[in-house]
């Protein structure tokens, strides 16, 4: 009897764990079943998204291909492929402004390379591309696209290895890049933390991760892990670092790593010729006034595209195939645009105004006006002013707040040492003001000699030529010291028109004999007057009669009298 209930129970059991796992594969298979039904609907959503398709924006019909394709940056071009396509790449840093080319310049120049038979960048070779200002960041190290993180078991989504308790590697951009070039556009962005990182990873071509979860004695680790957190993962690149920032503000431990390379802003005549393909490749035709026009509104090549593209759709509302300069003018005035300023300067004389040359944002030229009155006053009473310069800057890091005086402001005082000891002019009988029109507020060395020939002009009343410029930064013995961004400065002269150019003979000049622009190297201030003033510019040793002073200063003082 025992035996018969015992055998009843065993076969109730039996048929219910049956029917249960008969429910578990039904249940399995339905689930199954709906995630494939599932799966189908969104595949046949991606099909028809896939087949909706918009026209290519003219930004792309017009993006550069080949090195041969970016217009106006010889000089980098050049550069790039000498760093790049020879048999030891270095890293890069690019600057310049938005719109020159610096992302299609770096894309073309990894095919060059791979083309070159003496460069180790091989067929395949990746191009990453990040943007520094949008990487994410998580101080856990639970993400880091850059460098590359750890996913622990802990967290949710780790799969398979997640129950047994194995650390999953998630390599970064980094060594994805292995053996092509990382772009990171607008670096000088990138967190600190993650700089540190990649300078780490750039010394050791390697990637080096941790996790609490990982034992090398585990056996249920994976050996690839293994080999992944003894080894590391490999990341042997080159960096190509964009930005459109200044040197000076990118940190000195990346830039020690780096070829640095400039590109230059676009030219009237480069924005002329963007256009005109952009207009072509549109399909519409265009005249010299309405691309005369969108050189004016362009500050770089993307604009010049821009404007182009929206004329050409207006032209197209009104059934045209041209785009005309009323067009243009229509663009600029709704997109806002502010017209280029680009000065041109005249043969006229001028007293008391000299063209200076200076540099601003990520290596550009530029020319500016300095510009002084002088009038006299009794002696002892004159006032200086000076406007249009930063007067101090403000610096703060590392816990430190600093406060910099104004090296324009110390030209100026270096300006009066000179003319009080070497020239014997007392400058404090003229009530001077030394200007720096254009809005842009002027700050560095680099103007002292122009500032020195300016107030002499004005206390003379001696004109000097708008066709010259001068750069150079001016010590208290009438030194004329050399000065950084020369040949950014020489080019913008170039452009504005003028013909003779002073810079300090200590700056390379060689490279200039070939240029259209007469540019003369210069050790002391008395070599700039001797060109501009003849002889009342004769500099006078400390202990000269006050009766030897310059003509044009003693006639200046008897009308004073």
């Amino acid at each position: 009897m025992f035996n018969t209930v015992l055998i009843l129970m065993q076969l109730f059991l039996t048929v219910v764990m049956g029917i249960y796992f008969l429910n578990a594969l039904r249940g399995q298979h339905n689930h199954k079943s709906g995630l494939e039904s599932d799966s189908m609907r969104e595949l046949e959503k991606l099909r028809r998204l896939k087949q909706i398709k918009l026209t290519q924006p003219l930004s792309e019909k017009t993006r550069p291909k080949a090195l041969s394709d970016v217009i106006g940056q010889e000089d980098g071009i050049r550069a790039l492929k000498a760093a790049l396509c020879g048999p030891n790449p270095q890293h890069i840093l690019i600057y310049g402004p938005p719109g020159v080319g610096k992302t299609a310049a770096a894309r073309a120049v990894l095919k060059e390379a791979i083309a070159s038979e003496s460069s180790p960048f091989r067929q395949g070779a990746k191009f990453v591309e990040m943007d520094a200002t949008i990487l994410r960041f998580d101080e856990r190290g639970i993400a880091d696209p850059l460098i590359g993180s750890v996913h622990d078991p802990i967290y949710q989504g780790a799969g398979a290895y997640g129950p047994a308790g194995v650390p999953q590697p998630k390599p970064g951009a980094v060594t994805k890049a292995h053996g092509g070039i990382l772009f990171l556009d607008e670096i000088g962005e990138l967190h600190p933390i993650q700089l540190n990182k990649l300078l780490k990873v750039l010394e050791d071509r390697k990637v080096f991760l941790e996790s609490a979860y990982y034992s090398s004695g585990n056996r249920d680790i994976p050996p690839h892990v293994h080999e992944i957190f003894q080894k590391g993962l490999p990341a042997d690149f080159r960096l190509i670092g964009a930005t459109t920032r200044s040197p000076e503000d990118i940190p000195p431990a990346i830039r020690s790593r780096c070829v640095e390379i400039f590109f230059t802003p676009l030219s009237t005549k480069q924005l002329h010729q963007i256009a005109e393909n952009a207009a072509e490749k549109s399909g519409f035709s265009i005249g010299e006034k309405a691309l005369s026009l969108v050189c004016t509104y362009a500050q770089n090549g993307r604009d010049a595209v821009n404007i182009i593209q929206i004329a050409a759709s207006i032209a197209q509302l009104e059934k045209r195939l041209a785009i005309l300069p009323e067009d243009i003018e229509w663009v600029a005035e709704f997109s806002h645009f502010t017209p280029r300023y680009e000065k041109k300067v005249t043969a006229s004389e001028a007293v008391g105004f000299v063209n200076g040359l200076a540099v601003f944002g990520a290596g550009q030229g530029m020319v500016m006006d300095i510009e002084v009155t002088a009038t006299p006053c009794p002696q002892g009473l004159g006032k200086l002013v000076v406007t249009g310069i930063v007067e101090s800057q403000e610096f703060e890091g590392r816990g430190q707040r600093l406060v910099r005086a104004s090296s324009a402001r110390a030209s100026v005082e270096n300006m009066l040492t000179v003319l009080d000891r070497i020239y014997h002019i007392d400058t404090s009988s003229y009530h001077l003001h030394i200007n720096f029109p254009g809005g842009t507020p002027i700050d560095g060395p680099s103007a002292g000699t122009a500032i020195v020939t300016a107030v002499y002009s004005a206390i003379t009343g001696t004109p000097v030529s708008g066709l010259i410029a001068m750069t150079g930064e001016i010590s208290i013995h009438g030194k004329v010291m050399p000065v950084g961004g020369v040949c950014a400065k020489v080019s913008a002269a170039k452009e504005a028109g003028i013909k003779t150019v002073f810079i300090p003979k200590d700056n390379r000049h060689d490279m200039f004999k070939s240029t259209d622009i007469e540019v003369i190297p210069v050790e002391h201030i008395s070599e700039i007057f001797d060109h501009l003033f003849s002889e009342a510019s004769t500099p006078m040793p400390l202990s000269a009669s006050a009766a030897a002073a310059p003509k044009t200063l003693i006639s200046a003082q008897m009308s004073e009298n």
